[in-house]
């Protein structure tokens, strides 16, 4: 029995912190497209269940294509069971008000333990079960969960993990208290990059991640879990499924030592070259290292850069200025003078000097101020 778990699809988010419009409203279709395009894995590939481990939606304002569009891809894959935990974002409730009869393979949890058997083999049984806990007894939620160890037990939450149980909290997840509950596999939702451990003495947790990054806190890989349960002997696989359409780079660039754009550039490319990004993907470079005060540096150019060469691109600029005031000393001319000036105000601290130096020397040479 091969079984999907998902989690954190976020569908309908702004995507506005990074992307103009255009490519936000593209971006929110991808994200939708790429939920549709996992469902028609589980088909081509012989799926019986995906679990969606919460916050399918990001927020109560959900458009009616991606609720129509959710609707649809459950309705016309009969043959698929979907297990929906809501999570802890909004637009669950308003989703499933919109569905005037909710279908036969659609399975919802509330705030009791609720279990699902998927499949039985002689005593045997493979089961899902879940709960959306609202903090009001958090001992009693983890004393309540009763499985069969005879079973394969898939138990699903939304939350962060925790060592120890927080009283009233409703979105930590105690794992201590998870111990010894004959969990064979947990699979969580909350967390937005895949994570998996122990889960002693039979199981283990997973973070699957979420299906595509949506910011630059969400690089890497993305997609879901496949989980492969061998009925006879309830042995089990899990494999990591890469599935996102884009993935999201943060790139570190040391630059020091350059003296110029074009040698700026050579730097970051080699880096670029280094972190494998594919021109479809969303890059952010950020330039590190000491530069000298002098350094010719047009950051609005290397953005343009990035830019056209991947689907979005930006620059973090992290470096320091180095300035050697000795090299300014017996200078006769303007620069020096005014480096003397700046160095000798005692109001201002060694990085406020360099700054307001960079800053003169980019005047003197009619350029405009990059810091």
């Amino acid at each position: 029995m091969k079984l999907i778990h998902c989690a954190d699809i976020h569908l309908d988010s702004k995507m506005t912190s990074n992307l103009d419009k255009a490519k936000a409203k593209e971006r929110k279709f991808e994200i939708l497209g790429t939920f549709l395009r996992m469902i028609d894995y589980a088909e081509d590939n012989g799926v019986s269940g995906i679990i969606i481990a919460g916050d399918l939606f990001d927020t109560t304002t959900i458009t009616a294509t991606t609720r129509n569009s959710v609707i649809d891809a459950i309705t016309s894959h009969e043959d698929i069971a979907f297990y929906y935990i809501r999570g802890n974002h909004g637009g669950s409730e308003r989703f499933l008000e919109a569905i005037p009869e909710i279908p036969d393979n659609l399975f919802l949890f509330d705030r009791n333990w609720k279990q699902y058997k998927l499949s039985t083999l002689g005593d045997r049984n493979v089961t899902i079960s879940g709960i959306e806990p609202d903090g009001s007894d958090t001992g009693a939620l983890y004393s309540s969960l009763i499985l069969d160890p005879r079973d394969f037990n898939i138990v699903t939450m939304h939350g962060q993990i925790s060592a120890y149980k927080n009283e009233n909290d409703a979105e930590t997840i105690s794992l201590n208290e998870l111990r010894n509950r004959n969990i064979d596999y947990l699979a969580l939702g909350h967390v937005h990059e895949y994570q998996e451990g122990e889960l002693p003495p039979r199981g283990k947790y997973c973070y699957c991640g979420c299906l595509e990054g949506r910011g630059f806190d969400e690089c890497g890989e993305h997609g879901f879990v496949l989980i492969d349960v061998n009925e006879n002997d309830q042995t089990y696989r899990t494999e990591f499924i890469p599935f996102a359409k884009r993935n999201l780079h943060e790139v570190h660039a040391d630059i020091s030592g350059c003296r110029t754009t074009p040698e700026i550039r050579h730097c970051m490319d080699e880096a670029i070259e280094r972190q494998n990004c594919d021109a479809k993907d969303m890059i952010k470079v950020i330039l590190e290292g000491e530069i000298d005060v002098d350094c010719e540096k047009n950051t609005d150019y290397l953005g343009r850069v990035l830019t056209d060469s991947f689907y979005f691109g930006k620059i973090q600029d992290k470096t320091k200025i180095r300035i050697d005031y000795n090299d300014y000393a017996l200078d006769a001319s303007l620069k020096g003078e005014f480096v003397r000036i700046v160095q000798g105000d005692e109001n201002l601290d060694e990085e406020e000097k360099a700054l307001i130096i960079r800053c003169g020397f980019q005047a003197f040479d009619k350029e405009d101020f990059e810091l």
